[in-house]
């Protein structure tokens, strides 16, 4: 009998660790939580649930955090869930066909995004597709931020959805994005990644162009053209942070 691991990178999520963990238990033979360092009720609040718990001092690198989950079970399968989801019963009973099967897959599930109180049916927001299941030894997690499974397996588009309460003010957006853009442009100046002021404004045009027209944010009304100012903002903030760091260094 296969055996599969929800696997749930924490720290503070004590709003909405009760969902996730309720959402994926009756699916999965456990239930792995990989706290960062919870100053909250994360960690007793998971555990009540029947959760197993591991710990790993956040570096900012969530690949490192993934990779690490992976040390932390023997199960067969894993299926990585962000605090801030909740599995549909359509999609856990799709991983259990699979992992229960002799198939060899990566599997992939469409996620919908519920920010500042708003459900997103295009644009920055916009419904997206992520690979989540995998056979424990067959995935390897790159980047620090956005970062993204390495895994050779053909991909499977899994039914259902996954249900992301994602940002619930400007404060929130405003910080996160502050964090993330710095940790993204420290790894990618690392990396050797360069660019230049004429560069910037083409992503930053560019991205507005994407997801204003080509996937629909105008379509989304008002909530539709914050959300593309924000994307704007976000790609301004990562480049305009590695250009800082070459004029810096280089």
């Amino acid at each position: 009998m296969h055996s599969l691991a929800v696997v749930i990178l924490t720290k503070n999520e004590e709003k909405h660790i009760a969902q996730a963990v309720n959402s994926a238990k009756d699916y999965a033979t456990e239930v792995l939580i990989v706290d960062a360092g919870s100053s909250d009720g994360t960690v007793e609040l998971a555990k009540s649930l029947g959760a197993k718990i591991s710990y790993r001092q956040w570096d900012d690198d969530f690949a490192a955090q993934r990779n690490f989950a992976l040390t932390q079970t023997t199960a067969d399968w894993v299926f990585f869930l962000d605090a801030d989801e909740c599995l549909t019963s359509d999609t856990g009973i799709a991983m259990q066909a699979i992992v229960a099967s002799t198939q060899q897959i990566q599997g992939k599930v469409k996620r919908t995004n519920i920010a500042f109180g708003h459900q997103f049916a295009h644009g920055a927001f916009g419904p997206d597709e992520v690979t989540r299941l995998f056979p424990r030894s067959a995935v390897h997690w790159v980047n620090k931020v956005h970062e993204h499974p390495e895994c050779a397996l053909p991909e499977l588009l899994l039914p259902g959805t996954l249900l992301h309460y994602t940002y619930e003010s400007w404060q929130q957006w405003w910080e996160k994005a502050g964090k993330y853009t710095t940790i993204w442009a420290a790894d990618k100046y690392a990396q050797g990644k360069r660019t230049s002021l004429s560069s910037v404004l083409v992503h930053v045009i560019g991205g507005a162009i994407k997801v204003f027209i080509i996937q629909g944010g105008i379509l989304e009304g008002p909530m539709g053209l914050v959300s593309t100012w924000q994307h704007m903002a976000y790609t301004l903030s990562k480049y305009m942070k590695l250009l800082e760091l070459q004029r810096k260094n280089d």
